[in-house]
């Protein structure tokens, strides 16, 4: 047991660390050696044991009810989508990570309708995969940003890219948000090579990509205004859009758009003419000067 994955503890402990005695509503008398709450103040607040807390954090305990755990997500002042991530580590067994024996495929294939739509788009467009790589994109989103195309990796390129951090004004924030979509994205699936992987290298890379992951903060990703400063273009503010995608488990549409008659979209429609391929003006050819003589 001691050497198996124990997520659940992982999580709550992590989370436990992040609330303040001020936030839970427990007096503080004297100087206290931890930042956030006691295992034993959390089990108090949930209505359980601080020896049954203890087991669930250390992983001697797998398998605890709905109730405690929604109790435990209360203390930690966990929204929805954190809440429903705890429920899926209390529902995830190890023994179902080791009872896994069929390979999971490596590549993730998007379906051709969608590939073609996203080349018909006349907005950014691309398609992420599960663990944010750029499947499929058109070329108006390589033009938005040059790390949004096919073979990229979102996370990837945000944390070690210098020029994809120039585009986010507040890198910070939107790499916190990315990487607790990442986490929500990715659920207990966790034991899969190219996760692990992927997070070794961010881990190793990017101090702040290892910050933030021993937050374990979670959070949906959804529809959000983004602010891109563009090298060429100047700032653009556009919306952008998250659609998943049917029968592909993980993967989703991007479309970034402007709203109609702003700057932006005056800025986005120079970008999709700068993409355009140019064609060469067609000459005409020269009259046959002895055409008439042939009459």
């Amino acid at each position: 047991m001691a050497d198996e994955p124990n997520p659940l503890g992982e999580y709550v402990r992590a989370r436990r660390e992040l609330v303040t005695p001020e936030r839970a509503g427990i007096p503080v008398f004297g100087v206290r050696r931890v930042p956030g709450l006691r295992r034993e103040e959390v089990a108090m607040l949930a209505g359980i044991s601080a020896d049954y807390y203890l087991r669930l954090e250390q992983g001697r305990d797998r398998n605890p009810s709905v109730q405690v755990l929604e109790s435990i997500a209360r203390v930690l002042l966990l929204d929805d989508d954190a809440t429903a991530h705890l429920l899926r580590l209390g529902a995830d067994s190890p023994r179902r990570h080791r009872s896994r024996t069929l390979p999971r495929p490596r590549k993730e294939a998007v379906p051709g309708g969608i590939t073609q739509l996203v080349a018909s788009l006349p907005f950014p467009a691309l398609v992420e995969g599960r663990y944010f790589d750029v499947l499929v994109a058109n070329t108006l989103a390589t033009a938005l940003s040059p790390r949004f195309a096919a073979g990229a990796n979102r996370l990837r390129s945000l944390f070690l890219d210098p020029a994809e951090q120039a585009l986010y004004p507040y890198w910070e924030s939107a790499a916190g948000g990315m990487v607790a979509g990442f986490r929500e994205s990715v659920g207990t699936d966790t034991d899969d090579p190219r996760f692990i992987e992927l997070v070794g290298e961010l881990s190793l890379a990017s101090p702040l990509f290892s910050r933030l992951w021993a937050r374990h903060d979670v959070q949906a990703c959804e529809a959000a205004p983004k602010h891109i400063a563009h090298p060429q273009v100047g700032g653009l503010q556009l919306n952008r859009e998250r659609l998943s995608i049917d029968g592909t488990p993980g993967q989703t549409l991007v479309i970034y758009h402007p709203d109609p008659g702003t700057d932006a979209a005056e800025k986005l429609a120079i970008l999709a003419s700068a993409t355009q391929p140019q064609t060469q003006p067609r000459t005409q050819k020269p009259a046959d000067a002895g055409s008439g003589s042939r009459r």
